[in-house]
């Protein structure tokens, strides 16, 4: 299947033996049954053959007239197979990885959708819609009608379903009979989790790919950092090195380092790489550094791009902004690029930051795992006016502090001087916070920078803990 998996999709769920084992409480009901009706039912082949609607199991037993009954009772008696309905292994991890992608999760199944909704209250299994009382191809009426891209079940007919929908299917050895004919077949949702990571990485390189090929020619807004280095490559593989510019934006608030470290991976994709220089600093607006200042850098910088990409002869500037980046409802930056027509490729595409670096890590990128390196201004507390000198003295800092850091033998991964106007606040990953507050070392090499006083942050490090201020 080629399904398109771009930000949000929809995965389908049965719930009877792929999500849960019912079979204990399923034979309780129909003891009951049959012994409140007189009829003889065979327990133990009903629950050898969990699936099929229940009306279908009760014509097994009961003459045609009296099956609405039977199927009546069965259904107000359903509470008592509730609490002996135990989870299967992974279901609970199987739904939270759809969550964790951006997805929603649909359990469709033939059981009364009540008695399904309190199963699933009883497991402690979070799905975001419940539609009951479907079978085999009217499972997959409802998964298509919710733009479903995967079904996952035991049984045929769950196989049938996903093929009425054109959606995966995803088959588990769970139930009483093998689903014959799946796409994917698994022993037990375990292993779903990294299927499902590879399935719609897979869709969204596929995504990616064709986003860029309608755009033709780019200038790729290149910081050095993850995202723009994987768009980089991506726009590479896509269109061809010819088609595409490397643009990294010089001024006082890109460090030293970030810009030789970007020139060398554009000349590593044969890419020409180009350095103007932007001169966000003398836009009042981000020199007052209010909690807007980002709107103000991502004006200029696509301000400057625009006149570039047109002289190169290119159609478009792209920007990395991906999918975990527009979640953040305060980012005025992705609407000021916006407003002046920038594209953001990985974000129409659905990609994730964790994404981001699992798919350069496939394609052998170095940035894979490169720390989150935001601007210096990003450092400076909202409220502290941003000047040249007070980002030289933020940069210095960081350069002392990872020194200290490597003299003592702290093996620090993420690390941001925050300048808050009359002192500096360290922060670095938690694990490491102990140690760095008791490296008198450490605090000596900030201060030396130009700060009278230094704490150290003992919540870690964490991108946009400026915004907590804001907040």
């Amino acid at each position: 299947m080629q399904q398109s998996l771009a930000r949000s999709f929809v995965v389908g769920f049965d719930l009877d033996l792929t999500l849960a084992d019912p079979r204990a409480g399923i034979a309780r009901i129909y003891r009951e049954v049959s012994e409140r009706t007189g009829v003889h039912i065979d327990v133990d082949l009903v629950v050898s053959r969990l699936g099929p609607p229940l009306e279908w199991e009760m014509g097994q037993w009961f003459p045609p007239e009296r099956v609405d009954e039977a199927a009546a009772l069965y259904r107000s008696l359903y509470q008592l197979a509730i609490p002996v309905t135990t989870e299967l292994p992974g279901a609970r991890e199987a739904v939270a990885a759809v969550h964790r992608l951006g997805g929603r999760v649909v359990v469709i199944t033939a059981k009364h959708a009540p008695s399904a909704e309190a199963t699933l209250r009883h497991l402690g299994i979070e799905a975001d819609e419940v539609v009951g009382r479907r079978w085999a191809e009217g499972k997959g009426d409802a998964l298509r009608e919710r733009g479903g891209v995967v079904y996952v079940g035991d049984h045929p007919g769950d196989v049938r379903a996903a093929r009425a929908a054109d959606a995966v299917a995803v088959g588990v050895r769970t139930g009483g009979v093998e689903p014959e004919g799946a796409d994917v077949l698994l022993d037990d949702l375990t292993s779903f989790p990294a299927w499902l990571d590879g399935y719609v990485l897979d869709a969204r390189l596929r995504a990616l790919d064709a986003g860029l090929r309608e755009l033709g020619g780019v200038v790729v807004a290149f910081s050095g950092g993850a995202d723009s280095a994987f768009l980089l490559a991506a726009a590479v593989r896509a269109l061809g090195a010819d088609a595409v510019v490397a643009a990294t934006a010089v001024s006082s608030s890109l460090p030293a380092a970030e810009l030789a470290a970007a020139r060398a991976f554009a000349a590593g994709l044969g890419v020409r790489h180009v350095t103007p220089a932007t001169e966000e600093m003398s836009r009042d607006g981000y020199q007052a550094n209010a909690g807007n200042r980002c709107y103000f850098c991502k004006a200029e910088l696509v301000d400057v791009l625009g006149p570039l990409a047109a002289a190169e002869g290119k159609a478009f500037v792209v920007t990395g902004t991906n999918a975990d980046d527009a979640a953040d409802d305060f980012r005025p930056g992705i609407r000021a690029a916006a407003e002046r027509g920038a594209r953001t490729p990985l974000l129409d595409a659905g990609f994730t930051k964790a994404q981001v670096r699992a798919a350069s890590r496939r394609w052998g990128l170095s940035t894979w795992d490169k720390p989150a390196a935001a601007c210096l201004s990003s450092r400076v507390a909202y409220g502290v006016r941003i000047t040249p000198k007070r980002l030289a003295r933020v940069e210095a800092a960081e350069a002392a502090l990872r020194e200290a850091l490597a003299a003592a033998d702290i093996p620090v991964r993420d690390l941001r001087v925050r300048d808050l106007g009359d002192h500096a606040r360290i922060e670095v990953d938690r694990e490491h916070v102990p140690a760095v507050a008791a490296s008198a070392a450490c605090v000596e090499a900030v201060a030396a920078a130009g700060f009278g006083r230094v704490e150290v942050d003992t919540q870690g490090f964490r991108s946009g803990s400026m915004n907590e201020l804001l907040r």
